[in-house]
């Protein structure tokens, strides 16, 4: 992550000035879609067709946000269909550094000039590109596993569906309270730069996931008995929690090992077939303490916590299978 101004890098990719110290995430600037059929989605421009073979998906392992694409890439069996470059772990001066197999590029700001010359803003993952026209589809995670969900079905022939009508007002609401509170409730108090700024997410992260704790203690999942979108959402911060931010974000009031049914839950879902293969405790924890030197100025990695998330869940013991 980085900023762009001016057609130069700035090694700062978020603003606490005039916020109280609080950490204030940028929104994303590419907003188009990938349809059936090439026509509009919610947002952007038409013409981006689902096609095997057209779209790079460009990563970081150690990203909650684009581990969310990853997830959803291989429940719906797009491996085939859009390939992958995994950015490397550290990232200091100029950002993202990779390798690049499209156009040989070593940082991924150089991407998003390739895209837009003018480009000014921040440089994140996840990045969905289009080959055919050399373009970004979109660097909004939210918006690119809906994508996944669907646009390639008739592809495919995976019709799995994370986000049903049936439960989107349910699925809507719970994901806007884990994004604020959770998802970036630990960032907000990971990178808060006042005590004040600090003590108010550390307080509303931890009040939400007792909330979830109260959900999961009864019902299998958030929106009911189905998997859905708003649970692998959730996944991502609370696979990364106890080995990161529990200590490097200080979000110590308790571990995710300490939530019986949160717990449980997490063990579940890291058991479904494929999603342990996009976990990589690695390089996540090689980015955050490495790359952070503001918060972690020695660059030391933590060796623990141990962890094992192949442990019998327990699920259906507590709940019945609906």
């Amino acid at each position: 992550m980085g900023l762009l101004q001016n057609g130069q890098w700035v090694d700062q990719w978020y603003d606490t000035r005039n916020s109280g110290g609080e950490f204030r995430r940028q929104e994303s600037r590419f907003r188009n879609w990938i349809t059936a059929d090439g026509k509009a989605g919610p947002t952007g421009e038409p013409g981006f067709k689902a096609e095997k073979g057209r779209y790079h998906l460009y990563v970081s392992l150690a990203c909650p946000w684009a581990h969310r694409t990853l997830i959803f890439r291989k429940l719906k069996q797009l491996e085939d269909f859009i390939d992958v470059t995994v950015v490397d772990a550290l990232m200091l001066d100029h950002g993202w550094q990779m390798t690049d197999p499209l156009y040989d590029l070593d940082y991924l700001y150089q991407l998003y000039l390739k895209a837009d010359v003018g480009y000014e803003g921040r440089v994140t993952v996840p990045v969905l590109w289009d080959k055919e026209t050399n373009a970004i589809v979109s660097n909004e995670s939210s918006e690119i596993i809906r994508m996944f969900n669907s646009a390639f079905n008739h592809l495919t022939g995976n019709a799995d569906d994370y986000n049903p009508a049936s439960l989107q007002e349910v699925i809507q609401p719970l994901n806007d309270r884990i994004y604020e509170t959770i998802n970036n409730g630990v960032y907000r108090a990971g990178f808060a730069t006042t005590q004040a700024a600090y003590e108010k997410a550390f307080l509303m992260l931890f009040d939400s996931l007792d909330w979830v704790e109260g959900i999961l203690s009864q019902q299998r999942y958030l929106a009911g008995n189905k998997i859905t979108e708003a649970d692998w959402r959730l996944f991502t911060t609370l696979i990364r929690f106890d080995a990161v931010y529990v200590g490097h974000f200080k979000c110590n009031r308790q571990r995710v090992a300490d939530y019986p049914n949160i717990s449980a839950y997490l063990r579940e879902l890291y058991q479904v077939p494929g999603v342990a293969d996009t976990v990589d405790f690695e390089h996540i924890k090689t980015h955050y303490y490495t790359s952070h030197r503001t918060i972690n100025p020695s660059a030391i990695v933590p060796l623990g916590p141990v962890q094992d998330f192949t442990q019998p869940h327990r699920r259906d013991e507590v709940l019945p299978v609906l």
